[in-house]
């Protein structure tokens, strides 16, 4: 038995459960994996993705590191971290139902909130990191 990667159905698992999420919808334009050049400020780009195996004697395991970003035009951070906040809550240490594959956990790792050098300088950026943890279902 093979392991299947598990980067598009975790990546499909955390779009489904930001979008589903009226709250966090309400707070964004919206939540793309790719980011078209009309999308309006403050939005979610589903970006960065790591996968390492997390292997035990009698299952395959993945670790999926996925990097969430946050954008927007706002003067301040403060609208950033409030759809950080909302976000974290659905997804840190919450279960997803991510097809082909057991949730084990999701861990929040880091954010860091940025300021866009390029001028004018008026983009804020929040960087999110979740690492997801799946096993093969037997």
């Amino acid at each position: 038995m093979t392991s299947p990667l598990p980067l598009l159905p975790v990546q499909s698992a955390l779009y489904a459960r930001l979008t589903g999420d009226s709250t966090l919808m309400n707070l964004v334009t919206g939540v793309y994996d790719f980011v078209p050049e009309t999308a309006v400020y403050p939005y979610i780009h589903i970006g960065e993705a790591i996968e390492t195996p997390d292997n035990a004697h009698d299952r395959f395991g993945r670790q999926t590191v996925h990097t969430l970003h946050v954008w927007d035009r706002y003067k301040g951070f403060k609208r950033v971290l409030q759809i950080g906040s909302r976000a974290n809550a659905l997804l840190d240490h919450q279960p997803l139902a991510i097809t082909g594959l057991a949730h084990v956990v999701t861990r929040y790792e880091f954010g860091q909130p940025l300021t866009d050098p390029e001028p004018p300088g008026d983009i804020r950026h929040l960087v999110l990191r979740y690492r997801i943890v799946t096993e093969q279902i037997p």
